[in-house]
């Protein structure tokens, strides 16, 4: 059935790290793939998640499916590090959680439960945007259209231009949001801008669904939750998609959560029956592992405080491998200034290198970069910032 049809295109990220994987050049390095990496180069296991797996050995008693949003237990850790434990969201439970399969699940099971009742509505993506949420909103079948977000002359939030497009959003449609960490450019709201963006949102009655990938990424766990916050006290309809692959390194357990929020209890309770039927039809009961993993983590204090531990020694290398980036280039002489890498958030950030930049990397140095100019800084390490540095600023000066 194959034989007349063409091969699809590979994935712009994951097809470079298959090319990354191909290339013979001992010196290589990998700063498109998007998952953190230690000064070693290795993407680690946490020690609190290793404590967490000993636990879960000794006490697991069967591998008999969960249900179909989730082990509760989890629901409710997932709900008190999205709202923080004394929020009112939780006490008045209008917050319905499903365990999902990563933060790409999640968006694309919210995707599908929005369709079911949003017909029409279309999809609002910021420019840019992880390349993958237009597959995700794209296969649910949503029409898909972009709001002003970055300014590539400046290297910083529009924000303006993103005020004016949110203005003009119609009542129903979705907007997709970055809560922290965007993704590719690394800028984000400040806190007053976010609450702008709030009473926008309130204002014009669209229906904001944050991606919540980087929790712990930004500036702390607590921080990072502001927009997050600052939604649910305006009392909205709004949904988040969040993932435990980055802060807790369970990337292959495939490890995230679906929650909709909604004005009442009442309200809540009708999300919830509908987020399991969409879950029932697309992969009937998530996966077990991970879930439980992060859930005996959340649950104790001691393990808790371990992983805060862990979080932030993970933040805090990125951000010194920014420091380290920015600095490197301007002892090299590059006449340009990449200080704003130092203002943005997260492990990716646009790095301002055009395409020609990108291929002469690859082409020359082995150093593989996304398209656009979209780096992963966990990918730098203290063996290799030498070399990035001398090589970019050989590319520049080229």
């Amino acid at each position: 059935m194959w034989k007349n049809i063409e091969a699809a295109p590979a994935d712009s990220i994951l097809g470079l790290t298959e090319a990354f994987r191909n290339d013979s050049n001992p010196a290589k390095v990998n700063l498109g793939v998007g998952v953190y990496k230690d000064d070693a180069g290795t993407t680690p296991v946490l020690k609190s998640v290793k404590d967490a797996e000993k636990i879960l050995l000794d006490k697991e008693k069967t591998k008999s499916y969960l249900p179909i949003s989730g082990d509760p237990g989890y629901g409710v850790c997932v709900q008190k590090l999205l709202f923080g434990e004394a929020s009112e969201v939780i006490s008045s439970g209008r917050a319905a959680t499903a365990h999902a399969p990563g933060g790409t699940g999640a968006l694309r099971v919210g995707a599908e439960l929005l369709k079911k009742f949003n017909t029409t509505a279309k999809v609002w993506i910021s420019k840019p945007t992880w390349a993958n949420h237009k597959g995700i909103f794209g296969a649910a079948g949503f029409e898909l259209d972009e709001y002003a977000y970055y300014d590539a002359s400046s290297m910083s939030l529009d924000f303006p231009a993103l005020v004016n497009s949110l203005e003009n959003v119609p009542a129903g449609d979705i907007v997709l949001l970055h809560a922290c960490c965007h993704n590719p450019s690394g800028v984000d709201l400040n806190e007053e801008q976010w609450s702008q963006v709030v009473e926008i949102a309130k204002a014009k009655n669209w229906i904001p669904f944050l991606d919540f990938a980087y929790q712990g990424f930004g500036a702390g766990v607590n921080e990072d939750r502001f927009a997050v916050e600052q939604f649910a006290a305006a009392g909205v309809d709004f949904f988040v998609a969040s993932s435990f692959s980055k802060n807790f390194g369970l990337y292959n357990e495939r490890c995230g959560a679906i929650t909709v929020i909604s004005p009442s209890r009442e309200e809540s309770v009708v999300a919830m029956s509908h987020l399991k039927t969409t879950v029932r039809v697309l992969y009937s009961n998530p996966p077990a592992h991970g879930g439980l993993v992060a859930a005996t983590i959340l649950s104790d204090p001691a393990l808790y405080e371990q992983w805060i531990g862990e979080l932030a020694e993970m933040r805090q290398r990125i951000v010194a491998m920014r420091s380290a980036l920015v600095d490197g280039l301007a002892a090299r002489g590059v006449d340009r200034d990449f200080s704003f890498i130092k203002e943005q958030r997260g492990m990716f950030s646009f790095s301002g290198l055009n395409d020609d930049i990108v291929k002469w990397l690859r082409d020359n140095k082995a150093i593989y970069v996304v398209g656009g100019g979209r780096i992963n800084l966990a990918g730098l390490t203290t063996a290799n910032i030498d070399y990035v540095c001398d090589a970019i600023a050989e590319a520049i000066k080229a």
